[in-house]
């Protein structure tokens, strides 16, 4: 059994192998253009870069902040005045040094986009098998005896480690390597593979990270293979945005628009939604279990005080959906009267992929629900939608979300607040453009007075996602996300804003939310998740 302390440093890898996914393709395309160089001469402005490298201001910002929260540069940040300053770190000067060790690294994440993303195949495979063999000879070294140097030096080993492992990963617990069959019994690779040969050496892999023992021809998990295995999904969504990361050349010093979506309902390139809704379903099921009370206490209320029902909001695969729904039938007085007073579900989703995921899911589970398509930006619209094609009235909603009002579409606010100064330290972009943080606020402002009647008389539920700032989370490499966050947020037009901005712009909009149901996760400066009933 593994105990609490271990759990610690095995979580410690596992965040460190999440940065290394989006830090090890973000430095490498940074040094293969020059910019670590610029960055060691002298303190530069994102303008001047900007400007000697051709880039594109927002992607390139982005990257940068990659860089400061690994503790690599700094950053000197106005957003009164609209300036952004990037220096260099002692131990920047060493990263740039071992950076071009992400080579072939970063060449895999590349060449395993011309494949299946959820088969192995002979080709990436063995660029795998070649990174894995330089991973063991190069880095399996002597120590330097510089100790600051040691530790970038350790903290690269974790980076290539995490895109050796993540993606695997990913692949295996999709595929259903991480059954309960396999968990607890030994098993030969021709059980799962048609590849036997291939897949035992990714087997011999995985043993020499310790998370297999090999017997003569078997195989078995050991502790710590099965910790890992057991949050496969805590890679999922990171591993999702690979299309991305394979990307950033075109991004930042190219085309922004090169994964943009020609529309609305187009499939998107720029993730893989699938596997993102996989992942996402794992990583929220353990706040799933804190909303419950606020659900419980909402429908015990004499059933003319209750919501007609709930709308979830970018429903992704539906289990949030089916897990509020069971909640209600089995915990609720709202559960024992359905016959007579029935719970109207709404799933709604901009991605057509994840509508299709949440309408068989709950086909599945034996839930009736409406499962549409709709813009979390254009509320009106919604509820226009729901009146007339089923005479729904979305204000008599509960209406939730899981991590949603940070990714909708790019609005310009229409009245920004020209005294704003904005503490968000975030990194925002649209097409390429790098957006002022007090307009990220106005426009969050704006979104959600755009909610504001439709929420007013049974409120709005939202788990939302968080950025902190690059310098706190260079003091805690190991300890949090939040550098994968908000990387693959940040190249992907999506706008996380911290904790205290997040909750500042909630009463701006006249949303305040119910002390007793307010959560953080960690419950630290470090908290990166938060769960708010907000009310107008």
């Amino acid at each position: 059994m593994i105990t609490k302390s271990e759990q610690a440093i095995l979580r410690n890898r596992l965040f460190r192998h999440l940065d290394g996914l989006v830090t090890a393709p973000t430095a490498y395309e940074l040094l293969e253009q020059g910019v670590w160089d610029q960055l060691e001469k002298d303190r530069c402005s994102i303008n001047t870069l900007t400007s000697v490298f051709s880039a594109n201001e927002g992607y390139l910002n982005v990257a940068l902040r990659v860089l400061c929260s690994q503790g690599w540069c700094t950053q000197t940040l106005d957003n009164r005045n609209d300036t952004i300053y990037y220096s260099i770190t002692t131990k920047g000067l060493y990263a740039k040094e071992y950076t071009a060790h992400y080579k072939e690294a970063v060449e895999l994440i590349r060449l395993s986009g011309k494949y299946h993303p959820r088969k192995f195949e002979k080709a990436p495979f063995q660029k795998l098998e070649k990174l894995f063999s330089r991973f063991r000879t190069e880095f399996d070294t002597q120590p330097e005896k510089n100790r600051e140097k040691e530790e970038v030096r350790q903290q690269v080993l974790a980076h290539i480690e995490g895109i050796i492992l993540g993606p695997t990963i990913v692949q295996l617990g999709i595929s259903g390597m991480f059954h309960k069959y396999f968990m607890e019994t030994r098993f030969t690779p021709e059980e799962f593979h048609e590849d036997p040969e291939s897949f035992i050496k990714l087997l011999d892999i995985f043993v020499y990270f310790d998370w297999f023992q090999k017997k003569d021809d078997t195989y078995q998990f050991t502790e710590k293979g099965l910790f890992y295995a057991k949050r496969a999904s805590a890679y999922g969504v990171t591993v999702s945005y690979l299309p991305t990361l394979r990307n950033l050349d075109s991004l930042i010093f190219g085309d922004p628009a090169i994964l943009r979506n020609q529309g609305a309902k187009a499939a998107e390139v720029h993730v893989d939604r699938a596997m993102n809704v996989w992942g996402s379903g794992g990583a929220h099921a353990a706040y799933f279990k804190v909303v419950d009370n606020i659900i419980v206490e909402i429908f015990n209320q004499p059933i003319e005080q209750q919501p007609k029902g709930i709308l979830d909001m970018g429903c992704g695969n539906g289990a949030f959906l089916e897990h509020l729904f069971n909640v209600i039938e089995k915990r609720t007085l709202r559960g024992e009267l359905l016959e007579e007073y029935p719970l109207v579900l709404v799933g709604v989703d901009y991605n057509e992929t994840a509508l299709q995921i949440t309408r068989a899911n709950l086909v599945k589970a034996d839930i009736w629900a409406k499962v549409i398509w709709g813009d979390i930006g254009r509320p009106q619209e919604l509820a226009e939608t729901l009146k007339k094609a089923y005479d729904v009235n979305l204000g008599e909603l509960l209406n939730v979300r899981t991590f949603l009002d940070h990714n909708r579409v790019w609005n310009t606010p229409q009245h920004p607040n020209p005294d704003r100064a904005s503490e968000s330290t975030g990194a925002f972009v649209s097409m390429g453009k790098r957006i002022n943080n007090n307009l990220v606020e106005d426009s969050l402002r704006e979104h959600f007075e755009n909610w504001a009647p439709y929420v007013k008389e049974f409120g709005l539920l939202v788990i939302e996602l968080h950025t902190v700032s690059p310098e706190l989370v260079a003091q805690n490499l190991g300890n949090t996300p939040a550098t994968a966050y908000d990387a693959t947020h940040g190249y992907s037009d999506q706008y996380i804003v911290e904790i205290p901005v997040f909750l500042k712009v909630l009463s701006e909009a006249g949303l305040y939310p119910d002390p007793k149901h307010s959560r953080i996760f960690p419950d630290s400066e470090l908290a990166t998740v938060s769960i708010n009933l907000v009310r107008a």
